[in-house]
C-alpha cells in the first residue's frame, strides 16, 4: 500500500504492462494489516474507482480465503460486469464467443474476465456446484484454447472431486 493508503499498489498481469507481481492482498496478509481493514480499504477503494479491476481481484481473493464463499461468488459476478463493460462485450459469460474480443491480450479487461471467471469456477466448485462449475470451465476452454489464465487447473480439482 502506498503511504498515503491508496490501493494503486495492487498489480497482476491483466493489469499492469510493467508485469510487477505485488498485490496489496499479498502484501497485506503477509504484513500485520488485520483482513477486515483489508476488506475495508478495498470495498472503500471499490466505491471510489469502480473501474479499477486488480481491487475486484484482491476482493474477491480476500473472501475465498476467509472462506465468505457466498460473497466471494457474488464479489466475482460484479468483477465479471466490471470486466464486460470495460471490454465492451457482453457480461452474461454463456453469451461469449471467440470472436466477442480478444481474449489473448494478456493486459486487458478480457483478460481479467477469463481469469475472473476461472476464479468463479474454482468458488463454484468450492460451493459444490459442479454443474455451473463445469459449464464455467467448458466455456472458459472455449475463450481460452491455450489456456493463457490456468483454468485447466480447475479442470483438475473438478475432475477428481467427481471421481469419488
Amino acid at each position: 500500500m502506498s503511504p498515503d493508503g491508496a490501493l494503486r499498489e495492487i498489480t497482476l498481469p491483466f493489469a499492469d504492462p510493467t508485469g510487477q507481481a505485488a498485490s496489496l492482498l499479498e502484501a497485506a496478509l503477509a504484513s500485520s494489516t488485520h483482513p477486515t481493514e483489508v476488506e475495508k480499504l478495498l470495498r472503500q477503494h471499490l466505491l471510489t474507482d469502480p473501474d479499477y479491476l486488480p481491487a475486484y481481484f484482491a476482493m474477491y481473493k480476500l473472501l475465498f480465503r476467509q472462506s465468505r464463499l457466498a460473497e466471494a461468488e457474488e464479489m466475482a459476478r460484479t468483477a465479471l460486469a466490471s470486466g464486460a463493460r470495460l471490454g465492451g462485450f457482453p457480461p452474461n459469460w454463456r453469451h461469449l464467443a471467440p470472436g466477442t474480443a480478444d481474449w489473448s491480450v494478456i493486459h486487458s479487461p478480457a483478460h481479467f474476465y477469463l481469469f475472473t471467471l476461472k476464479a468463479l469456477s474454482f468458488i463454484l466448485l468450492r460451493r459444490k456446484q459442479l454443474d455451473e462449475c463445469r459449464e464455467v470451465l467448458e466455456k472458459i476452454g472455449e475463450l481460452d484454447p491455450h489456456d493463457l489464465v490456468g483454468a485447466s487447473v480447475i479442470r483438475a480439482y473438478a475432475d477428481g472431486s467427481t471421481a469419488h
